[in-house]
């Protein structure tokens, strides 16, 4: 069947690029009309990507590719830009344009009274068209360029409350550490275009090369690539060890966090990884990097999650924890682990970004973001606590929201071919359970230790809670094993059918339940001394809390060590390479200066230098004449 709103998949990131430009330039003094127009092109472009989606849902349609744009030619070689629409692009289209409609309708009544708050649509346009245009990228040099897009954007958008130190450390924090894994993705396109027939670097090529026998590229070339590929997703996804800028990326208006660290700019990492499959599933030994990098990073986040106290930072470590699901699941190297991954980031994106949403209403009521500092808000924004209370369970996973049935997929794949990544799984899913139980009983129970009255928030920020609340709790359905499994036969071709697991499915739930029962006990009934941990283990309270001394330890070893050599070669460059310059300067200024003084246009001075030249000849001459004679 052919694509009939495929071919205008263009026009998806061109509405967000529009809004900026008109926003940008009617500038500060049209504040309300900068928030209708970035509406209006959210709007747009997620009607189109919906039109887009159920097109392909309904019925097997090809892969629509344009390329016809010629952006480069050097000799006989010709580098092509346009677009291309898969199903796993348009599933990402469809989660990212409605993510930010719904961020730019909660952005009205959050950012209201902030003076930039037109600045703040337009950066917020520029990073969706970002998005999208990575997104639909019909080669990877062309998702390079918006990768780094969104990154500048990502900086912008962290430090928007740039006169907060804390806000400008963050934004050069989260730009600095993503560029490490930048450079590794960077390398790996220079080595596709070395080893690719013909240098083509399509995404269609790759899969034919790379799907084939590839007898062109070696074994260990394969896994260079992959593994370089994977450092520049770890980068972008917060993976170990450069998960370090996310959670200080809380610094940024929460809506930002709802939009980049929840459904899109973090999921761009897993998308590069699922995009560029075929390269993986060529070396067994980067799918190990992947599984198990993924699944350390889920356990390490989850552990630091139980041990904070900012309602943000507590929400971002367990977005690292997620990511380490996802990215776990991709290097089990199965395609229904494949099919799990991608199911993970689509049910991940709705409620994350619904409890990011739902910390923002919290603190926009109570103008606090330590968990400690709040308290009985369950009487007073029942909106926020109903919706709140949806979005932990489908994180912690408890069925049937939307979260286990993501979750249990992956659990499933890992027990069957991963057991020791089943365990560190489940392990990972008890502390996800207990943190945000943790977190939900000091919020919204108990007696209200808040300095302000609690309020609940304005309806353009309740509304998009309501709405991302049913999705949290539905979207599980489009794909439970057995039952209603057509997602994994729509992502991938030949897509064998995941069975139930019972076995896997009960201990998830018991891990689940039991990390909820026990934060329950604690922050809630008081079963069990708050402080049992802190007073018989101090050492480790401060050791989750201080995220392990990851931070400290980049400090001893990369920033200090790398301050001194600039601080060294500030040192050379001012005493020796500026010395010799000074040096050269004085000297062709004190020469010019005597000579200066020498044609001052004084007849004496003249007869007195013709005199000197005069005897300085002379003896030159009875010197000579003496040396001939000796």
């Amino acid at each position: 069947m052919e694509s009939v709103y495929s071919q205008y998949a263009w026009l998806i990131p061109l509405f967000p690029l529009l809004a900026f430009l008109i926003v940008t330039a009617v500038g500060r003094q049209a504040k309300e009309l900068s928030v209708y127009v970035s509406i209006i092109a959210s709007l747009a472009s997620f009607v189109l990507a919906a039109l887009i989606f159920f097109e392909r849902v309904g019925s097997q349609i090809e892969n629509y590719t344009w390329h016809d744009l010629q952006w480069i030619k050097i000799g006989d070689y010709s580098l092509n830009m346009g677009f291309e629409v898969t199903n796993l692009n348009a599933l990402m289209l469809l989660v990212v344009t409605l993510v930010s409609l719904l961020v730019n309708i909660y952005s009205k009544g959050y950012m209201k009274g902030d003076e930039r708050i037109s600045v703040f649509f337009g950066y917020v346009a520029l990073f969706t068209f970002s998005m999208l245009g990575l997104v639909i990228s019909e080669n990877i040099i062309e998702l390079y360029i918006f990768w780094e897009l969104v990154g500048v954007c990502s900086f912008l958008l962290v430090g928007f409350w740039y006169f907060k130190p804390e806000a400008k450390a963050a934004a050069k924090k989260a730009f600095i550490v993503t560029r490490i894994g930048d450079v590794g993705l960077f390398i790996a396109i220079m080595l596709l275009f070395w080893y690719m027939p013909d240098h083509q670097m399509d995404f269609t090529s790759i899969h034919n090369v790379f799907s084939g026998t590839h007898s062109a590229i070696g074994d260990g070339t394969i896994t260079l690539i992959a593994i370089l590929i994977f450092v520049g997703a770890a980068g972008k996804s917060g993976q170990f060890p450069l998960h370090t800028w996310l959670p200080d990326a809380m610094e940024g208006p929460t809506p930002i966090s709802a939009l980049i660290h929840a459904a899109t700019m973090v999921a761009a990492g897993v998308y590069l990884v699922a995009r560029t499959y075929d390269i993986f599933l060529a070396s067994p030994d980067a799918l190990t990097v992947v599984a198990y990098v993924g699944g350390f990073t889920a356990i390490f986040a989850a552990t630091i999650g139980t041990a904070q106290n900012d309602i943000k930072r507590i929400l971002a470590y367990s977005t690292v924890s997620q990511l380490g699901y996802m990215m776990m699941a991709l290097g089990m190297g199965t395609w229904v682990a494949y099919a799990a991954a991608i199911f993970h980031l689509f049910t991940h994106a709705f409620f994350k970004a619904l409890l990011f949403l739902g910390s923002g209403s919290v603190i926009h009521s109570v103008h606090t973001q330590d968990i400690h500092e709040m308290g009985g808000l369950a009487k007073k924004m029942k909106i926020t606590t109903i919706t709140f209370a949806i979005g932990s369970l489908a994180l912690c996973g408890i069925v049937p929201f939307s979260g286990f049935w993501s979750k249990d997929a992956i659990l499933t794949e890992a027990y069957l071919h991963h057991p020791v990544l089943f365990w560190v799984g489940l392990a990972a899913a008890f502390f996800t359970a207990f943190y945000m139980s943790r977190l939900f009983f000091l919020v919204f129970t108990g007696k209200s230790r808040s300095h302000t009255e609690p309020h609940e928030s304005p309806l353009s920020m309740t509304l998009p809670l309501m709405i991302l609340a049913v999705l949290a709790f539905a979207a599980g359905f489009v794909f439970i094993p057995e039952a209603n499994p057509w997602l994994g036969t729509w992502l991938v071709e030949n897509f064998e059918e995941e069975k139930v697991n019972y076995i896997v499915m009960i201990l998830s739930t018991i891990a689940g339940l039991g990390g909820i029962f026990v934060g329950w006990a604690v922050f809630y009934k008081g079963w069990i001394p708050r402080d049992l941990i802190t007073s018989r283990a101090p050492w480790l309270y401060n050791l989750l809390n201080r995220k392990y001394y990851i931070d400290e330890l980049y400090q001893v070893i990369i920033i200090a060590p790398l301050r001194g050599l600039g601080l060294l070669i500030n040192w050379f460059d001012d005493y020796v390479i500026d010395g010799i310059v000074r040096l050269t300067a004085n000297f062709t200024l004190a020469l010019s200066s005597w000579g200066s003084k020498l044609q001052n246009g004084q007849l004496q001075s003249f007869g007195l230098m013709t005199l000197l030249g005069f005897l300085i000849l002379l003896l030159a001459l009875i010197g000579r004449r003496f040396i001939h004679v000796g």
